[in-house]
């Protein structure tokens, strides 16, 4: 009988009773392929692969990472909440130990989903990935967590959410946002004041291939995980940078998605985007499973594969090298990029201009971070949307000093309630979510 060298869990959620609409590419037919191809292979009846049940996560859940607008009700369909849950079970099941490391195919996706939600972009309405860290901090006081994204697209919604957290390690591998949506994440966006070089953005050219994204798990991820040394490492596994991807325009394949996650050796996945549905993700997420679980993938093998078709060229090679060279030279001068964005200041300001592309809404933020050498800051950010609704969102950091502690509960306390839909305290030393406003 054959053996997992490492324990893995699995949790399946193809969330049949949601879609944009029903020929949209994210539908349920992306994770059922899957499963019946697990079927195929007789997965379920290799020792140490292990199937959990789904989840739902709790509302309390979901106010430790998000400010939902109006509320968390007006946000998450049942589906979502069984997506993040499932996440969670994994991350549980990490965590005591029941595996050695868990993979969640699971959908809706989260990883466009930032800390304030107004609606729907890139098909995500909340981050799963991040609701099931913060619980994993909350409960088991787990707290340098890395996170690599690997879908084809930039992962906003989580570098939002991290931007200012020096426990958090968040690297992304994307097309390069020149060409794809959402059009961001490029190296100088590395990060705020408090935390400078802890948001890592490695854009990659159109076409680029296994050889290029191993070089850079191999040559920058690997390094920077080692130094970084994290409580746990969790990939948001998007599977669109396979070469038949519709949506797309990487040359990734199955048995490169295999290698990568050998080398980057996750204690937990969450499935992303990936939308060649019969073609590329039953054996891509067959790959990554087999090589989480510690087993030979070399057989795995998508129908008309052919390296020679997709090999990337010597430009691209080129672009590959010097992108790595750049994120190499942030992340060694990190702690100096933080006293430079520092110096002289009290806080900080920007201002966030966001497309909710799903939903249609026009989003602005202004954001204030008080300046920390402590702790990740405490964060205001006062945010309207074009269809009027005006919030308030008050963040008191995890580990938050008392002077930060201070300013974040005077800021909600302060704040008039008749100049917002809402305002908002997350306060997360206390594990406390208050609101005021309109009934």
């Amino acid at each position: 009988m054959l053996k997992a060298r490492r324990k893995t869990g699995l949790i399946f959620f193809p969330a049949f009773d949601w879609a944009i609409d029903p020929t949209h590419p994210e539908r349920e037919e992306r994770l059922l392929y899957t499963q019946d191809q697990a079927m195929e292979e007789g997965l379920f009846d290799i020792e140490g692969l292990i199937e959990f049940k789904s989840q739902l996560v709790l509302e309390k859940d979901v106010q430790r990472t998000h400010f939902c607008v109006p509320d968390v009700s007006a946000m998450m369909t049942e589906s979502h909440f069984i997506s993040a849950g499932s996440a969670k079970r994994i991350g549980i099941a990490v965590m005591e130990k029941e595996i050695e490391s868990g993979f969640a195919l699971v959908r809706p996706p989260g990883h466009h989903a930032k800390r304030v939600v107004h609606g729907a972009r890139g098909f995500c309405n909340v981050n799963i990935e991040a609701m099931m860290i913060e619980y994993l901090r909350f409960a088991y006081g787990v707290r340098k967590v890395a996170i690599v994204d690997t879908d084809c697209h930039h992962g906003d919604g989580t570098q939002d959410i991290y931007w200012h957290d020096p426990d958090t390690l968040f690297i992304s591998l994307h097309q390069d946002g020149r060409t794809l949506y959402p059009g961001t994440g490029f190296p100088e966006d590395m990060g705020g004041p408090n935390a400078a070089g802890r948001t890592l953005n490695i854009p990659l050219p159109p076409r680029t291939s296994a050889e290029g994204f191993l070089h850079i798990i191999k040559n920058v991820v690997r390094p920077i995980l080692d130094e970084f040394q994290p409580d746990i490492v969790v990939n948001s596994a998007g599977q669109d940078n396979h070469y038949t991807d519709p949506l797309t325009d990487m040359n990734f394949s199955a048995q490169g998605y295999a290698q990568l996650t050998e080398i980057l050796r996750p204690d937990i996945a969450v499935l992303e985007g990936g939308y060649s549905i019969e073609g590329a993700l039953p054996y891509v997420n067959l790959g990554i499973i087999l090589a989480m679980a510690g087993m030979d993938y070399s057989k795995i093998s998508e129908p008309g594969f052919d390296p020679d078709k997709i090999r990337q060229t010597e430009q691209v090679t080129r672009q590959v090298e010097r992108i790595g060279e750049t994120v190499l030279k942030i992340w060694k001068q990190r702690d100096e990029l933080t006293e430079k964005r520092r110096a002289g200041k009290a806080f900080e300001e920007r201002t966030n201009q966001i497309y909710y592309d799903t939903d249609g809404i026009y989003e602005t933020q202004q954001e204030k971070v008080r300046i920390c050498s402590d702790c990740a800051g405490a964060l205001r950010i006062d945010s309207s949307s074009d269809r009027g609704a005006r919030i308030l969102a008050v963040h008191i950091p995890l580990h938050a000093c008392e002077k930060c502690r201070e300013i974040g509960r005077q800021w909600y306390d302060e704040a008039d309630p008749r100049s917002y839909l809402r305002v908002f305290l997350q306060n997360r030393p206390d594990d406390e979510y208050l609101t005021k406003g309109l009934p």
